[in-house]
């Protein structure tokens, strides 16, 4: 389990850093879209009867969709100012959460594993729906890798992450990219969504939990770095696990302790795991 919440938490801090590291904006509605995944998701396989397969590919292409219109025509405007993107941010979760309750009122949803049964790894039975998500997981971290390294695309979101002026007379079109940007990350947020969806349960207030983890993941990763965002993932997952084997009548306190274990990564290395002091090595 510990893998699997590692890897939803790696898809949403991936995506929370490429959209601070190009646009520097905070976006506190990234776990929003999540739960609009997810909700998007039950609507059509569970209210309309949709096969998953069809309902996914509705979804994903539905929310990435929203998050780039609310990006051109709320963020957008407001982008160098920290403050009004943060109320703007918050104002557009709170937002999803009371279209959530309105709609689907304040009931708790669940979804079935997209595929039943285990499997025997090494004596020890493994749900295929975990498997199914480790995989999602890999295969959607492989190709944001590859996009960010080896395009066209990828030259260009690395280039106005380190100077968007000197990035926009080389022709790039720097608004563009960061719409696509904002693309990328909001996806990233449905995709974990579409892929832990049965695992975890869906109501309204979904988003607060991953979103206090995903801000502890960035800053303890990094700001702005996709490997920190990765591997900062695993390490608050693996702390969450162990409070929850450990002092199992107190797993609620998994977030503290995942915030004190950001509180001593930074007390040794301030600019976080891979903190980085040139904006060039952001991505």
């Amino acid at each position: 389990m510990t893998l699997v919440t590692g890897g939803v938490y790696a898809l949403l801090a991936i995506g929370f850093s490429i959209i601070f590291g190009n646009a520097r904006v905070i976006n506190m509605a990234h776990t929003g879209f999540f739960m609009l995944a997810a909700y998007g998701l039950w609507y059509f396989t569970r209210s309309l009867g949709i096969d998953t397969i069809w309902a996914i590919l509705i979804t994903l292409p539905a929310v990435t969709l929203l998050g780039i219109l609310a990006y051109r025509f709320l963020i957008n405007p407001i982008r160098e100012h920290l403050a009004a993107v943060l109320l703007m941010t918050v104002a557009l979760v709170l937002a999803f959460q009371e279209l959530m309750t309105t709609f689907f009122k304040f009931h708790y949803r669940l979804l079935p594993n997209l595929i039943p049964g285990f499997t025997e790894i090494l004596g020890v039975r493994v749900l295929n729906q975990h498997l199914l998500t480790l995989g999602i997981v890999a295969v959607v971290i492989v190709i944001v890798w590859l996009i960010l390294a080896k395009t066209k695309l990828g030259i260009a979101l690395r280039a106005t992450a380190q100077d968007a002026e000197i990035a926009n007379l080389m022709g790039i079109s720097v608004p563009r990219t960061l719409m696509i940007t904002m693309g990328i990350a909001t996806a990233l947020a449905a995709v974990a969504a579409v892929a832990v969806a049965p695992i975890w349960t869906i109501y309204p207030t979904m988003w607060t939990a991953p979103l206090v983890m995903v801000l502890v993941i960035v800053v303890l990763g990094g700001l702005g770095s996709v490997k920190g965002s990765i591997i900062g993932a695993f390490i608050i997952a693996l702390v969450e696990e162990l409070v929850t084997n450990l002092l199992p009548s107190s797993s609620y306190l998994s977030t503290v302790f995942a915030i004190l274990a950001m509180v001593i990564v930074l007390s040794v290395r301030p600019g976080g795991l891979f903190g980085v002091i040139f904006e060039e090595e952001r991505l």
